[in-house]
């Protein structure tokens, strides 16, 4: 009679001897790799796997890294897509991250040996990129930019003059005029939901002319109201005689000709604001970090504000940031220019050599609206072209075990949008629709 195959289950220790397993235990740690030896053998102990195939499956269940995030293919035709961790950075912010990893000199003056300023290179490049700044500081992510200018400059109850229309939500729940009177600002609101006018914000300073911080405005960047609407620019409340801190939100730098209502940090300065907060992860297409850009005494008091060491980022996102600022497009810089022919020439050759894997209807080339993404540029619309595929394969695509593929349904079809799938990623969506076909 044969023996039961199971009885030939291998022992732990033994599969953990393999040098394939040691070297991945290097690689992840020696915990990742017991975890999947013993899913291994609890399979091989129910009949689900054969002895000789223990080693074979616990090497193909490992992750590449030891960590749970995955990589993902972002066919959703939103460039900067919050959800799937905004924007995708440079190969030489990658570089950049691999090098800083280490020990590095990022807060020490290697010619005198002495303590130096902490991220001085990237706080120069960032300065060289906006030279209308006097000065510059970065903070952890946007929202604590704003913050830390209240807490420095609004603190013990002085008051932040701010239009009714202009106090959004940024997202998950998080409100701006909240984030404002956490830090001890007290919120003088003008105006209406849709208008406003600089007698209004004439009023609220004559009504506290001592007690007033700054006057606050703020990008509506995830949104846009239309209609019997007025706001007041940047240059007319310059004028108004107190501090002006204008928040743009989504971090373009410099004005872009297909984002033509987005506001840039540089023109906003050279307006006249005193001050200018944004992200880093959006427009610019760097780290995750808040950018501060303004007068000089204002920024040197904001970076020596005790709140500030809170908000202190560190050393990779330093190099990130410089690395985004000195080195070649980022890919979000690179899909905002991309060419709508060139993105569906990729499409048509996408379908093609996908016509035989039988599904029906066959893919197929299409063109199709993009967005910006990342609570930037709301409404305007990017030309683009997808890779129509029916809708059933949206899940299969998007738990693909190797490398998930998020795509959009529309109009009863799944689009496969190519703005921000860089052309280096199509062998892997290739590959990935075919395993979703089969």
């Amino acid at each position: 009679m044969e023996t039961d195959p199971r009885r030939r289950t291998p022992r732990t220790d033994t599969v953990l001897a393999d040098e394939r397993l040691r070297k991945a235990s290097y690689r992840l740690g020696d915990d990742l790799v017991k975890q999947a030896v013993r899913t291994a053998l609890d399979r091989c102990r129910a009949g689900e796997l054969a002895p000789d195939d223990v080693t074979d499956a616990v090497l193909d269940s490992l992750p590449r890294a030891a960590t749970r995030l995955r990589r993902v293919i972002n066919a959703t035709g939103v460039i900067v897509h919050t959800n799937l961790g905004r924007a995708p950075l440079s190969s030489a912010a990658v570089d950049a991250l691999e090098l800083a990893a280490g020990s590095t000199d990022v807060e020490l003056d290697l010619a005198t040996g002495r303590r130096g300023r902490r991220g001085r290179s990237a706080l120069a490049a960032l300065q060289a990129t906006v030279p209308e700044a006097g000065g510059v500081h970065v903070v952890n992510n946007g929202a604590a930019a704003l913050a830390l200018v209240t807490c420095a400059l609004a603190a013990r109850g002085r008051s932040v003059v701010v239009a009714r229309g202009e106090l959004v939500e940024i997202g998950d729940g998080f409100r701006i005029p909240e984030l404002l009177e956490s830090v001890g600002a007290v919120l003088r609101e003008v105006g209406t939901t849709n208008r406003v006018r600089l007698s209004d914000y004439e009023a609220a300073l004559a009504g506290d002319p001592d007690g007033t911080a700054f006057v606050l405005k703020v990008h509506p960047s995830n949104f846009v109201v239309t209609g019997f609407t007025s706001s007041v620019p940047v240059e007319r409340l310059a004028t108004l005689g107190v501090p002006l801190v204008v928040d743009i939100g989504s971090g373009l730098l410099h004005p872009h000709p297909r984002l033509p209502d987005e506001p840039s940090a540089a023109a906003t300065l050279r307006a006249g604001a005193d001050l200018v907060t944004a992200s880093g992860d959006k427009l610019l297409g760097g780290p995750q970090c808040g950018l501060l850009l303004g007068r000089a005494d204002l920024v040197d008091r904001l970076r020596r504000h005790p709140f500030a060491r809170a908000l202190r980022v560190d050393k990779l996102t330093l190099a990130a940031l410089e690395a985004t600022l000195l080195g070649p497009a980022s890919p979000v810089a690179a899909a905002l220019s991309s060419s709508p022919d060139r993105l569906e020439a990729r499409a048509r050759r996408l379908a093609d050599q996908l016509a035989d894997v039988g599904i029906v209807p066959p893919p197929e080339a299409v063109t199709s609206i993009a967005a910006v993404g990342g609570g930037g540029a709301p409404g305007v619309e990017l030309p683009s072209a997808a890779l129509a595929l029916p809708p059933d394969l949206a899940v299969r695509l998007r738990t693909d075990p190797d490398v998930p593929v998020v795509g959009r349904i529309e109009h009863g079809r799944l689009l496969l949008d190519l703005i921000a799938v860089p052309e280096a990623d199509e062998p892997d969506l290739v590959a990935a629709v075919r395993r979703a076909a089969r």
